[in-house]
C-alpha cells in the first residue's frame, strides 16, 4: 500500500536561513543509506517537508531499517501521497486506506487537518469533522476520542495531499557532516563505541584509533574492534580506523614507571598519539568512552590528569552515564554482544593490582621523564608501522 515516507525532522527546523544546509546534509545521507537497500528512491523537499518515495518495487521492512539509522531524522511516516483532485476523491482515498490499513477493528480516533494550500476549499476542522463523520459510518467499530485516540488520522493538505497515521521514532539528533569530524578512541568494550555513536548523533563524522598489543592481544580482538567499528559505522558512515601497535610503548612505560601509576601513563600516551592522528586527518576534537568513577583510570582526578597532555577538546559523552545507561544504548545498536566477546585488549592486559585512583599532574610528569630516552623514537615507530582500515566503504 505505501510507496512513500513523510520523513520529519525536529532541531533543523529552527536553523534560520541556514536550514537549507541540514536539509542537504540530511537528504545526502539518506540516499546513502537507501543506495544499499532493494528499489529505487527519489527524495522530495516541500515547504519544510521531506519525501522519500519509492520508484517501483521495494522491501518495506529494510527500507524503514535504514531510515532510522539517519541522524537528524525525528519520525518516518509511511504516508499515501495523492494529486488534489477535491474533497470526494480525499474521502474514498481516506475510507479505503482506514479499511486496508486496520480493517473492522474496534478503536478510538481523531482526524487531524493540517491546511498547508490555501487553494483548497474547505478548512482545516471542517475537513477533519466531515472526514471524521464518513469513517463513523462506514467503520461502526470505531469511535472518535479528541482527547486521547488510539490512532490519529494524519490529512496534509500541500500541493499533493497526504494521509498516514503511523509514526516510526527515528534516531534524532543533527544530519552527520554538519558539525566537524573527531577521533574516537575505540577499544573493544562497551563503552567507546556507544561513544561515538552519540556524538555522530550531533553531526560530527567519526574518524577510529585502536591500539594493538601482539602478543598481549590477539588478533581476535583486533577483529572485534573492527567488527565493532562496522556496526556503528551504520549510523556514522564510513570510518576510517587506525590501528597503532602500542606493544613496546606499553612494555617500556611497564618497565621503567612506578606500576600503580601505569593506566594514567599509558593513557596519556594514548591521547598524545590519537591528538597527532587527529591533526595530521582534518579531525578537530578527540572522543573517549570514558564515564566519571567508572574504573581507576576514570575518577576526576585521573581525568584531569589525562587532559594535561591535549591541546584540542576531548568529548565525553558518556561522562555522567551509569554503566546500565551505556548498556541500554549499546544493545539498541547492537553492539553489546559483540563487545562482550572474550578478548582482552591492551587496557586490561596491564592494568596493575593497586591502581592510583588520585594522580597528582605533577608526579605523573615526573614519572614520565623516565622514558625520555626511548619513548619518542618509539612513537615514531608506531606512526611508521599505522595500519589503516576502510570501515564502510
Amino acid at each position: 500500500m505505501f510507496q512513500a515516507f513523510l520523513i520529519k525532522y525536529g532541531e533543523i527546523g529552527v536553523k534560520g536561513k541556514n536550514r537549507y544546509v541540514f536539509e542537504n546534509a540530511l537528504i545526502s545521507r539518506i540516499k546513502e543509506v537507501l543506495a544499499d537497500a532493494e528499489g529505487m528512491f527519489r527524495i522530495i523537499r516541500e515547504q519544510g517537508r521531506i519525501y522519500v518515495e519509492a520508484e517501483g518495487a521495494f522491501d518495506y521492512d529494510e527500507t524503514v531499517a535504514a531510515l532510522k539509522r539517519v541522524f537528524g531524522v525525528v519520525s518516518i511516516c509511511p504516508v499515501v501521497l495523492l494529486e488534489d483532485q477535491g474533497f470526494e476523491a480525499l474521502s474514498e482515498a481516506v475510507l479505503s486506506y482506514v479499511k486496508e490499513v486496520y480493517g473492522d477493528r474496534s478503536m478510538t480516533f481523531k482526524v487531524l487537518t493540517r491546511r498547508v494550500n490555501k487553494e483548497f476549499p474547505m478548512e482545516s476542522m471542517e475537513v477533519s469533522a466531515e472526514l471524521g463523520g464518513r469513517i463513523l459510518d462506514h467503520f461502526p467499530n470505531m469511535s472518535v476520542d479528541v482527547h486521547h485516540p488510539e490512532v490519529i488520522l494524519h490529512i496534509e493538505l500541500r500541493h499533493n495531499i497526504g494521509i498516514y497515521s503511523e509514526v516510526i521514532p527515528g534516531p534524532g539528533g543533527m544530519p552527520l557532516g554538519t558539525n566537524g569530524r573527531s577521533m574516537l578512541l575505540l577499544s573493544g568494550g562497551i563503552d567507546s563505541p556507544v561513544a561515538g555513536y552519540m556524538v555522530a548523533k550531533r553531526g560530527v563524522y567519526i574518524d577510529a584509533v585502536y591500539f594493538h598489543a601482539p602478543p598481549y592481544t590477539s588478533e581476535r580482538a583486533k577483529q572485534k574492534v573492527v567488527d565493532l567499528a562496522k556496526l556503528v559505522s551504520r549510523y556514522t558512515g564510513p570510518i576510517r580506523l587506525h590501528v597503532i601497535n602500542f606493544t613496546d610503548i606499553q612494555m617500556y612505560i611497564y618497565e621503567k614507571c612506578p606500576h600503580d601509576e601505569l593506566t594514567i601513563i599509558m593513557r596519556r600516551y594514548m591521547m598524545r598519539i590519537a591528538q597527532k592522528l587527529a591533526e595530521d586527518t582534518g579531525c578537530l576534537a578527540l572522543v573517549t568512552g570514558e564515564s566519571i568513577g567508572q574504573v581507576a583510570s576514570q575518577t576526576v582526578q585521573s581525568l584531569a590528569a589525562t587532559n594535561d597532555v591535549c591541546a584540542m577538546p576531548v568529548f565525553r559523552p558518556l561522562i555522567a552515564f551509569d554503566k546500565e545507561d551505556i548498556v541500554t544504548i549499546a544493545k539498541k545498536i547492537d553492539t553489546y554482544e559483540t563487545s562482550i566477546l572474550p578478548y582482552e585488549d591492551c587496557c586490561t592486559t596491564f592494568v596493575a593490582k593497586h591502581p592510583v585512583t588520585k594522580p597528582k599532574v605533577e608526579a605523573i610528569r615526573r614519572s614520565e621523564l623516565l622514558l625520555e630516552e626511548k619513548i619518542g623514537e618509539m612513537m615514531e615507530q608506531a606512526f611508521a608501522t599505522e595500519e589503516i582500515v576502510e570501515i564502510g566503504k
